[in-house]
């Protein structure tokens, strides 16, 4: 009998906010494997008792990067590790869009400033500042050209505790078609989802956050696969993935519009949600693709 842990994040006395989890767990269960949901900051767990481990829903890594991508490492060399440390150590640093870009993999255009650099904001648009380490809108905001100050203390504030900070154009076709997520399980689309706007104008960047609003069902479009597999074969070293989700939002493109196809938001392989809640039909296909993955030897 397979032993497969799956990773979420301690919620101390609050419910977990993983609606897929227990469905998951269930599912293996009754599938014949024994899955255990555990926390990964647990010092009791034996990682290495376990035939596989899935990383589900850490989403208080951001907080503690560099914490959460050591324990990885740990864990990867007891075990099998879902998706591998590499790939987390990797993918917590959004910098990666900009060895996306250079693979010529369309993404939303970033620049960064880390702490000491000098302030260098764009005029005459809307823009967002967010970190490089971060999860469900947090430290995220959306800035109109008058509102410069604001956007300084943000970054003062970001930079204060150690953060690099992502700049962005304010991609206005999010308001229209919002963004679209798709998800990949076993190397194969598993289905996709729409979400609406996250940051409002005007929302503080610490402010709470709706991370997923309006979510509903979607069907991508030859061009969104496209560049959904284009990213994925641009991760490097061409890793083994269990699972990948990728963000899609509408670029602008030139001023005849050429390039306005779909670029990448982000590239989530350490703790995307599955949105398992949304599309219940999938899981038959996630639960058989963690069996398979935990039979490698």
């Amino acid at each position: 009998m397979s032993r497969i842990a799956l990773v979420t994040y301690d919620p101390g006395s609050e419910p977990n906010r993983d609606r897929d989890l227990p469905v998951l767990v269930d599912a293996l269960r009754a599938d014949g494997a024994e899955a255990d949901a555990v926390s990964w900051d647990d010092g009791g767990v034996d990682w290495a008792s376990y035939d596989l481990v899935v990383i589900r829903s850490t989403w208080d890594y951001s907080w503690r990067a560099a914490e959460f991508v050591a324990w990885a490492e740990r864990c990867g060399k007891v075990t099998r590790l879902a998706n591998p440390a590499e790939v987390v150590r990797w993918n917590t640093d959004k910098r990666y869009l900009g060895q996306l870009a250079e693979a010529g993999v369309p993404v939303v255009p970033t620049r960064y400033l880390a702490p000491g650099d000098a302030v260098d904001l764009p005029d005459g648009r809307e823009y967002v500042i967010k970190p490089t380490s971060g999860a469900g809108a947090r430290y995220a905001a959306r800035y109109a050209p008058g509102e410069r100050a604001a956007a300084v203390r943000h970054l003062a504030r970001m930079h204060e505790e150690g953060l690099t900070a992502m700049v962005q154009p304010y991609l206005h076709g999010i308001d229209v078609a919002g963004e679209r997520a798709l998800q990949f399980f076993g190397g194969r689309l598993l289905h996709a989802s729409r979400k609406r706007a996250v940051l409002a104008p005007g929302a503080a960047y610490d402010a709470d956050k709706v991370a997923h609003p309006d979510l509903e069902p979607w069907t991508p479009t030859p061009a969104e696969l496209a560049v959904a597999e284009a990213a994925l074969a641009a991760v490097p070293d061409a890793p083994e993935l269990l699972y990948a989700r990728v963000d899609l939002v509408d670029g602008e493109g030139g001023e005849d519009g050429e390039g306005a196809g779909p670029v990448v938001m982000e590239l989530e392989l350490v703790e995307p949600n599955l949105f398992l809640f949304l599309h219940p039909g999938s899981v038959e296909a996630v639960v058989a693709g963690i069996r398979a993955a935990a039979a490698v030897r």
